[in-house]
């Protein structure tokens, strides 16, 4: 098991003066569960190809525990990786995949035998052994993929979406299986997504990367409880959290016909006249219907989920039409083209800098 640091370490393409990953600084604890997570194009894959040797590091260092790994060749770094797309050799049984890298490395028969059978074990795989992949379903072949990496015994798994190419509900008991595999292992894993939901429900800690910058990096409850800027208010978090520009006045900004207070130090460390204040769906108020409070929203879409249900609506705020989205009880859920009075409650709220995102609140 080790620790693995990136220390400041950028990666630029050729041809490109902007760097695709920019002075990344991450300590990942040695047994940790680290998600890499940000829209396509923000450098989570490439950070990840740099750690294993994949992607040229023109610019800091990379290391794994107290080894620089930074110029290693791939097969030197005593790492494991698992792709989105498998990479299982069609004409092999899934033994023979499981224990390749294994056979290369010159271990014995027996030992291989033992080590795949162990980890065919744990993942549940040990009637598959003599199948060749083509007879293997997405989310058994990507088991498999786990496997030739299990049994390498690395000191770091690296993965790659690896369950981008499941359907939406093998999706969600395979990264339940990945977590508690890898809690049982205990071996030190940086795991790369684009789906937010798959980086909360699995990380020790989340990193979120945009352009190639590292924007924040905390536990899953922090960062959706504090997130450090507006990006990251924005991309964590599903229905996103509603984003409204609007005025500061005394003892708090002004929301529609109610003021919510806020925190006189948040405002005093902006010269902004407005800021933009943050309210997660589940953190609105629902006035009674005679109300003048906070902003009036029309209904234009319900998403009934059981228990409870999404509005999504517009509303009149700052002087500007905003679309805003609201959890309401399953039980009281309102018609569509009717209107909602909703007030964001208090101490829930966000706010941030409008001319920097920067968070402003505690």
């Amino acid at each position: 098991m080790a620790t693995v640091t990136f220390d400041k370490a950028t990666r630029i393409y050729p041809g490109s003066t902007k760097p695709a990953v920019d002075a990344l600084d991450i300590e990942i604890a040695d047994g940790e569960f680290l998600v890499l997570v940000g829209p396509s194009g923000c450098g989570k894959s490439t950070s990840l190809r740099m750690l294993a040797g994949l992607e040229d590091v023109n610019g800091g260092a990379i290391r794994i525990g107290d080894r620089d790994v930074t110029h290693l060749p791939p097969k030197d770094r005593d790492i494991a990786m698992v792709f989105q797309n498998y990479a299982l050799y069609p004409h092999m049984t899934v033994a023979d995949n499981m224990g390749f890298a294994l056979k290369i490395a010159g271990v014995n028969k027996a030992e291989i035998r033992q080590k795949v059978e162990e980890a065919a074990k744990i993942l549940d795989l040990t009637q598959y052994l003599d199948r060749k992949p083509k007879a293997l379903s997405g989310g058994q072949r990507q088991r498999v993929a786990m496997g030739r990496a299990i049994v390498r015994e690395p000191q770091v798994f690296l993965m790659d979406e690896p369950l981008s190419n499941l359907d939406a509900k093998l999706r969600v008991s395979t990264r339940t299986q990945i977590a508690s595999l890898q809690r049982r292992l205990g071996i030190t894993t940086v795991y790369v997504t684009h789906d937010q939901v798959e980086a909360l429900t699995m990380g020790d800690r989340v990193a979120v990367l945009k352009d190639g910058l590292l924007q924040q990096v905390d536990t899953p409850r922090n960062m959706y409880d504090k997130p450090a800027n507006l990006f990251v208010a924005g991309f964590i978090g599903s229905p996103a959290m509603n984003l409204v520009e609007v005025p500061v006045t005394d003892g708090g900004v002004k929301f529609g016909n109610s003021v919510v207070p806020v925190e006189r130090e948040a405002l005093a460390a902006t010269s902004d006249k407005t800021v933009t204040v943050g309210v997660r769906p589940e953190h609105f108020d629902v006035a009674g219907p005679d109300s003048d409070l906070g902003v009036e929203v029309t209904v234009n879409v319900v998403e009934e989920l059981g228990s409870d249900a999404f509005v999504y609506g517009t509303a009149q705020v700052g002087g500007e039409t905003k679309d805003l989205v609201v959890r309401v009880g399953g039980r009281e859920v309102p018609e569509k083209g009717s209107t909602l009075h909703v007030v964001p409650r208090a101490g829930e709220t966000h706010v941030f800098s409008t001319s920097t995102g920067a968070r402003l609140s505690d």
